[in-house]
């Protein structure tokens, strides 16, 4: 019991850290001009408490749950986190193809190198620089394309001019869910659009006070504070870890199979709230980008990292013949949904029921819940 609590923990302590370093990481970014789908890629596609947990679970000697756990997010960030997004807030999506064909070519990748059974350090370098190459393609994609920009430094100012925000006494919130409108869909209030000012805020605007309340800090506050984000990072995945090591004994749970599935699940939900949320309010440019960066670097620079970190990882059977093969079918189906131009309640349906399948097959099947036979 004492090994669940110990896993509940540290899962806790993951999200809760990376949340708050992303919103200070974010709040200082707010100052330059970044695109919409370039920040939450890298702001909500790298994610931190997955990684810092996978890194443990390795150096721990769970390599199997480190990597059942890389390839059960990356399943659920379509089979779950998309699938759920289509089903609430189905929404038109505008996507680049070469986006497209970066988020299916990971994957690919990733079950290439799988196939000698042996990823080591010098596969690990490998899928680091691929994600490397990845960020940077996208980055002057979006500067070429000179495409909408969030956390814009300039609107910014004005909002905190206008009193909007931190210690400002506005309502500090307005959206475009429905086309326009403030939170809960009331219009926006003189206080919020800071009218007396002569300053209005654009319909499609989500003032977030969490990154107005970081711009408040100097630089080096911000750092410091990001800095004990990170270590909070630490603490829950090595409190999440002994309780992962814990729970394997007590319940006789495949390594692989965990990571896959419970674990998975825990670590997913930060991920269905960065998507469902954003889509829900009408910016479905970061539950998108949440996506494909989340697929993206979980099998090239997640699992590169903890390669680097933790050592080499042998690939069992099983992870050839099932979890990545199911990998591929839902990335693939997840791309040519994208494509079509809109997310549609029946895809998340479909994504869904993939999921189920593949989650019930791991756990019964797959040497993870024991029978009774009598």
């Amino acid at each position: 019991m004492i090994s669940v609590i110990e896993f509940v923990l540290g899962i806790a302590v993951l999200v809760y850290s990376a949340e708050k370093l992303i919103g200070y990481l974010v709040g200082v970014a707010s100052r330059w001009t970044i695109s919409l789908f370039l920040i939450a890629v890298i702001f909500t596609g790298i994610e931190f408490d997955d990684l810092a947990f996978g890194i443990v679970l390795n150096l721990e000697d769970l390599s199997k749950v480190a990597l059942g756990t890389v390839i059960g997010t990356t399943i659920a960030m379509t089979g779950l986190v998309l699938a759920l997004a289509a089903i609430i807030a189905p929404t038109a999506v505008d996507v680049p193809k070469d986006y497209l064909v970066l988020f299916v070519a990971a994957p690919v990748v990733m079950f290439a190198l799988a196939l000698t059974r042996a990823l080591t350090l010098v596969t690990g370098v490998v899928l680091v620089l691929l994600f490397v190459a990845f960020v940077g393609w996208i980055a002057y994609r979006e500067y070429t394309a000179r495409r909408p920009i969030w956390r814009n430094a300039e609107l910014y100012e004005q909002l905190e001019k206008a009193g909007v925000g931190a210690g400002g006494g506005g309502t500090g919130t307005a959206t475009r869910a429905g086309g326009g409108g403030c939170e809960g869909g009331d219009a926006p209030t003189d206080s919020a659009t800071g009218g007396s000012n002569g300053f209005h805020l654009p319909p499609d605007l989500r003032i977030d006070q969490g990154f107005l309340k970081a711009r408040q800090h100097s630089p080096g506050a911000a750092i410091a504070l990001a800095v004990l984000a990170l270590i909070g990072l630490v603490i829950g995945a090595v409190v999440a870890g002994e309780g992962t090591g814990g729970v394997l004994d007590t319940f006789g749970i495949n390594g692989t199979v965990f990571g896959a599935t419970i674990a998975t699940l825990a670590l997913s939900l930060e991920d269905i709230f960065l998507t469902v949320e954003p889509q829900r309010r009408g910016a479905p440019e970061i539950a998108v980008a949440n996506i494909i960066g989340s697929v993206v670097f979980s099998v090239t620079g997640k699992l590169g990292i903890i390669l680097l970190v933790g050592g080499a990882i042998t690939v069992d059977q099983d992870v050839l013949t099932w979890h990545l093969p199911v990998l591929l079918v839902l990335t693939v189906l997840s791309a040519i949904f994208l494509a079509t131009g809109r997310l549609r309640r029946w895809h998340g349906v479909v994504l869904l029921a993939l999921y189920v399948a593949y989650f019930v097959v791991s756990l019964v099947v797959f040497n993870g819940v024991p029978l009774d036979t009598d």
